[in-house]
């Protein structure tokens, strides 16, 4: 009942983000939700790496989000081009130099003990990226048509809750105990087939026929989904701990709520730049 409530509350505030704030605004608004999950990682990290740098990652997640963003978001009158010297492949080289000189000598000039350097590197190199690209993803989708983060979400959310439901009532064989112990291939195949139907809705409703190709797209996407969320709940597994916080009644903390979104969004992006979608 308390995951239905917050549910019942959550949804509405995000959607009327979603279809009335403009780009920049919808842009801060996901990136504070973003990065409020982001400090819940960190909180769970930091056993293994106590004495590391890791708010720095609130500092570099939205950064580099809003970098992506921006070289990847066509010029509008409310977005501007990047300059011309901001290329695909600057932005590439800065993101390399980022991850190898940046945190290197974050991490060296911090004074981070010997013991704990392999797992700072670990954490800030993976969690940049990790909460930075969704971010990016779920803004340049909003300014390319909100309806397609609605897309987004009908394949997460509505995927999620059919695998919930399916698998606490079905399920029988475990798809990986040593993980997440509740989940269940019989959940799993109920939300891939939920998010397809949702994405075929979405396909009537928006293009006026079925698209074969946005059908292929939905299920990659809630593949991904899915494997988002195992990862999240390895992460917590391997840290010992159940949720990443309490803030959300029913669903723990933000980070266990976005966590499929973490690399669906991503997915999604890149069949709409590849021109899956009509």
């Amino acid at each position: 009942m308390k995951r239905l409530l917050t549910a019942a509350v959550g949804v509405p505030i995000v959607l009327a983000a979603l279809f009335y704030l403009p780009g920049v605004a919808f842009f801060l608004f996901i990136a504070v939700f973003f990065d409020w999950a982001a400090l819940e990682y960190v909180e769970i990290t930091r056993p293994h790496a106590p004495h590391a740098p890791l708010a720095a990652l609130l500092g570099f997640v939205p950064l580099a989000a809003a970098v992506l963003a921006w070289v990847l978001s066509p010029g509008t009158p409310a977005q501007p081009p990047p300059p011309a010297f901001l290329t695909p492949s600057l932005a590439l080289l800065a993101a390399g130099l980022l991850a190898t000189v940046g945190l290197g000598t974050l991490v060296l000039f911090a004074r981070v003990p010997l013991p704990e350097t392999l797992a700072s590197l670990g954490i800030l190199g993976f969690g940049i990226p990790y909460f930075a690209l969704p971010i990016a993803s779920l803004s340049l989708l909003q300014r390319i048509d909100p309806w397609l983060v609605f897309l987004l979400m009908a394949i997460v959310w509505l995927g999620d809750t059919a695998a919930y439901y399916a698998g606490s009532r079905l399920g029988k064989h475990r798809m990986a105990p040593t993980i997440s112990p509740k989940k269940s291939w019989e959940g799993a195949v109920a939300g891939l087939v939920t998010s397809v139907l949702s994405a075929a809705v979405w396909s009537y409703c928006r293009l006026g026929h079925l698209s074969a190709g946005l059908l292929v797209l939905a299920a990659l996407t809630a593949v991904a989904s899915q494997v988002g969320d195992l990862v999240e709940s390895m992460i917590k597994r391997g840290a010992g701990v159940k949720d990443s916080g309490r803030v959300l009644p029913g669903h723990g903390g933000v980070l266990d709520r976005i966590d499929a979104m973490l690399f669906a969004a991503p997915v999604l992006l890149a069949g709409v730049l590849l021109g899956v979608v009509p």
